[in-house]
């Protein structure tokens, strides 16, 4: 028998829903609704550790448009899960953000640690590949997000995990923008600093994660995805193109020396890249290609099933 779910990913960057129906005996998951929003959250964030208030109202719109979704599909509150990860965690003001959701969705959001957000994307990329005969364990699962970036590993469970505050948007905020610009493009100089800066983040994760075990990269998250349409040369974005294909280091390399080369523009007119990751995505791409070099992982499995699956299997009960 299966169990109607919804789950909601509150990110740094984005918000997303998923309204799926799990069968808890199998692990099999349907998808009835998948969505996502760009709204910013954490615009401005790690300077000053507040959530904007167009930033909030950007994301209650959001709200808004989940519950009607929410309620179509006849999904009963108990399980509704709403999860907010690394903005909300950051923010000072982040009980106007309990708030608000709760006002709009009859849910209270769970603000996860790290450590509960690596558990939830773990569960979600690998579920389907554990025994499948494709990608082996050891997995080392990157999520690649907003405001930070998780790194977990495992088989069928999780061994080790840590999260570190690196992030396309963070990154990008903290070097790449001056006078409330982004670089158009970004000073070697520039460069430089978030490369320094996801270095040192790599320390951090290596001293709880052994990042060399694993004979399976997984990557998740918009910037992962994005890179992986942007190599497949995809005329718009396409999750069943995107589901499980594997860019190489070599892909990866070429194609964030393209990003961080080009300007506002060039990048916009990248025909699968979404409009809310222009000005992010040269600093995600930096991050994907030096989790590959110090971990020495020839290519990437890329997967659209991640933390908000994860969400949902919690969800399922």
């Amino acid at each position: 028998m299966t169990v109607r779910v919804a789950a909601v990913d509150c990110g740094t960057n984005s918000i997303r829903l998923l309204v799926a129906d799990i069968d808890p005996a199998t692990g099999a998951l349907t998808d009835l609704d998948r969505r996502m929003r760009i709204v910013r959250l954490g615009q401005g964030v790690d300077r000053t550790g507040r959530l904007a208030p167009e930033a909030l109202e950007r994301t209650f719109a959001a709200c808004r448009e989940y519950a009607e979704v929410i309620a179509r599909h006849g999904v009963p509150p108990e399980r509704v899960r709403f999860v907010a990860t690394s903005a909300s965690r950051d923010a000072e003001n982040r009980d106007e953000f309990t708030a608000g959701v709760l006002s709009i969705l009859g849910v209270r959001p769970q603000v996860i640690s790290g450590a509960q957000e690596a558990e939830y994307s773990f569960t979600g990329a690998t579920r389907e590949l554990t025994g499948s005969g494709g990608p082996q364990p050891p997995y080392l699962v990157v999520d690649i997000g907003g405001g930070s970036t998780e790194f977990v590993l495992g088989e069928r469970e999780v061994t080790a995990a840590r999260s570190v505050d690196i992030g396309c948007v963070r990154l990008t905020e903290r070097h790449l923008v001056s006078g409330g610009v982004v670089a158009d493009p970004p000073t070697p100089q520039q460069v430089a600093e978030v490369t320094a800066d996801i270095d040192a983040a790599l320390d951090q994760a290596a001293a709880a994660v052994p990042l060399d075990r694993a004979r399976t990269l997984v990557g998740l998250a918009g910037s992962v995805t994005s890179i992986s349409a942007i190599a497949q040369d995809l005329p718009g974005y396409d999750p069943a193109a995107i589901h499980h294909s594997r860019v190489g280091i070599e892909q990866v390399r070429e194609i964030t020396a393209r990003l961080l080369a080009a300007t506002h523009a060039e990048r916009a007119a990248i025909p699968s890249l979404h409009e809310g990751r222009v000005d992010v995505i040269a600093s995600g791409a930096l991050i994907l290609l030096r989790i590959m070099e110090r971990t020495g992982a020839k290519e990437v499995v890329v997967s659209e099933h991640d933390i908000l699956d994860g969400i949902g299997f919690a969800a399922a009960g």
